[in-house]
């Protein structure tokens, strides 16, 4: 059994990590202030004896011997890094250093959750990890792509400096249950929207693409990573390469719902990526991973989750 902090730990993809880690027997330490996070995502963890919560902002140091450390604090989702750029970019870089001086002090392994926001705009697709990424500096966006670029560079300084036992993800577009109905994801949107029969919003001409992946795929990609031996750092994509159109995201999700709800078209909004796809070509022969549950199935799943919460 392993001592394992998850910071972020009551967020969307936190609290599916706190679990499956829970349920593979070690000892969880949530970390969250819950700026984004929500505790009825992990209220069913609290009765567990080998899961403690701790309501700690990232920003500030932290303390306690640890085995292994998942960094995933950070407001994820535009509405939410945007609503405070400045707090976004301290969680990711004060929050970084935080936990690479925890991991640095009791020899524990450190995994940074990056994002495909490092690729900004890409002009490479799909996007592997020797792109160095099209991202504008002085953004809305650049809150979270830049601060996520920074701390990427603080583990690889660490590790090279310190020693740190590092390890990088760089996490595409996932989805699933303990998403906040109102994040601004495309995914949650567009299920508030259809369940409520409202016009479905999509920005720009609905031609951009995304590429999908359901949070447990995800969470065993993450699990995987640490797992593997010292010398493997990353950074690794973890997304799924099947590519749809924001138009077709639209209209399957009113057909799954039965909504009466009408797409409408709005300006795209500034610095939005026209397309995003992985290359896990690491992935797949590194950690021997590949996302194994398929759009229809996950959004199913996530429909059901959305049809039993208030929102």
């Amino acid at each position: 059994m392993k001592k394992i902090l998850v910071s972020g730990g009551g967020g969307f993809i936190g609290s599916h990590l706190c679990a499956r880690l829970l349920n593979d027997g070690h000892h969880v330490i949530c970390m969250d202030n819950f700026f984004t996070g929500a505790k009825n995502n992990i209220s069913n963890l609290l009765g567990n004896d080998r899961f403690t919560l701790v309501n700690h902002d990232v920003v500030l140091p932290y303390d306690t011997e640890i085995d292994e450390i998942y960094n995933l604090a950070c407001p994820a989702s535009p509405i939410h890094y945007q609503y405070d750029a400045i707090k976004t970019m301290k969680t990711s870089v004060l929050g970084a250093i935080n936990m690479l001086e925890l991991a640095s002090k009791y020899n524990a392994k450190i995994l940074q959750a990056s994002t495909s926001e490092v690729y900004g705009d890409p002009f490479v697709h799909p996007q592997s990890e020797d792109y160095w990424g099209n991202v504008n500096p002085i953004g809305i966006r650049s809150c979270y792509d830049e601060g996520k670029r920074c701390a990427e560079t603080l583990f690889m300084d660490y590790y090279r400096q310190n020693n740190v036992r590092i390890k990088i993800v760089r996490i595409f577009n996932t989805y699933g249950p303990n998403m906040q109905p109102n994040d601004g994801r495309v995914i949650s949107n567009f299920f508030v929207q259809a369940l409520n029969n409202n016009d479905i919003t999509i920005y720009g001409s609905g031609q951009q693409t995304r590429s999908f992946q359901y949070v447990d795929d995800l969470v065993e990609g993450m699990i995987r990573m640490m797992n593997t031996d010292d010398d493997v750092i990353g950074p690794i994509n973890l997304g799924n390469p099947n590519e749809f159109t924001i138009f077709e995201l639209a209209t399957k999700i009113i057909s799954m719902t039965n909504s009466n709800s009408k797409i409408i078209f709005c300006p795209l909004p500034h610095d939005d990526p026209k397309q995003r796809q992985p290359d896990i070509t690491q992935a797949k022969n590194i950690l021997k991973w590949a996302p194994a549950i398929e759009l229809n199935e996950g959004l199913t799943k996530t429909m059901d989750y959305f049809k039993r919460i208030d929102f």
